[in-house]
């Protein structure tokens, strides 16, 4: 019996995640951290050259690990960027933080390069994201020092934890009245100017499955320092539109940064639903 796209996108997630979800801390854990760099290399070279983005941290060097898709636009557009970390921290084999974004990361490129959309898509694996967004911040401002342009960021952050259950959601402070008290939607952070684009993300989220809620932010989510804690943040810094993608992370997952964030703890079907998603919203932008 032939797949359905959806139940293929799922397969090919489990199979990621089944090499990802390992301690890959980049001090305690080094040889589950290189073995992780290596199998993202190994993926994404089939779709184009692996290009390394090195930087230095306390004097040591590191890598993010890029991979530029061409669009169908036949002029020349500002690419969108997603990214997702595959750092842990000690002592967790970071099942949804952040294996789950890693392997979307990895979807998206195999999805993107049969069925491109307009727009170039730069994926990038950024490391050091656990100890202060270094891999990011990095990034970002070599874009910004070379006035890059970028037409959108993606930060993939915890995207396979869910839990119906009324009250699994917490909030920080003043949202607990506006959005759902259950944990079974996938949220969208973005500056204000990105509206637009939250707007079709948003839509073409809910048509693949999973509920969707989303949040405009102002002066760079300062005011609220939790929606702050990914590597869209340093776009936001470097002066771009950019967008988190989450579960909520601790809002909604007991085993946030725990040796308990196992595959056994994600739901699979809402994962492939969040991908099948997100790629429909990146072909519209």
């Amino acid at each position: 019996m032939e797949l359905s796209p959806q139940d293929v996108i799922k397969a090919n997630l489990v199979a990621h995640l089944a090499e990802l979800v390992r301690d890959r801390n980049p001090f305690l854990a080094t040889q589950g951290h290189f073995y992780v760099q290596q199998y993202i290399k190994l993926q994404l070279s089939p779709w184009g050259a692996v290009v390394p983005h090195g930087f230095t941290h306390q004097g040591r060097h590191y890598t993010n690990w890029c991979i530029h898709l061409p669009g169908t636009a036949h002029r020349q557009l500002a690419p969108i960027i997603v990214g997702a970390h595959y750092d842990t921290v000690p002592g967790t084999s970071g099942a949804d933080d952040n294996a789950t974004g890693c392997a979307v990361l990895l979807e998206l490129a195999r999805l993107w390069s049969e069925a491109p959309g307009r727009r170039p898509l730069t994926l990038v694996a950024f490391d050091l994201e656990e100890y202060g967004l270094v891999g990011s911040r990095a990034y970002a401002n070599n874009l910004a020092r070379a006035k890059q342009p970028v037409h959108l960021m993606l930060s993939l952050e915890m995207l396979g934890y869910c839990d119906p259950t009324p009250g699994a959601q917490q909030y920080p402070a003043g949202l607990g009245r506006i959005y759902p008290t259950t944990g079974d939607f996938i949220a969208l952070i973005g500056n204000w100017q990105c509206l637009p684009q939250l707007m079709r993300l948003k839509a073409a989220v809910r048509r693949a499955g999973p509920d969707c809620q989303w949040l405009p932010m102002v002066a760079a989510g300062r005011p609220m320092p939790a929606v702050r804690r990914s590597d869209h943040a340093p776009f936001w810094d470097a002066g771009y539109n950019a967008v988190l993608i989450t579960d909520t992370a601790d809002l909604r997952n007991p085993h946030y940064h725990q040796a308990s964030d196992t595959l056994e703890t994600l739901d699979l079907d809402f994962l492939a639903g969040v991908c099948a998603g997100l790629f429909a919203g990146l072909q519209r932008l």
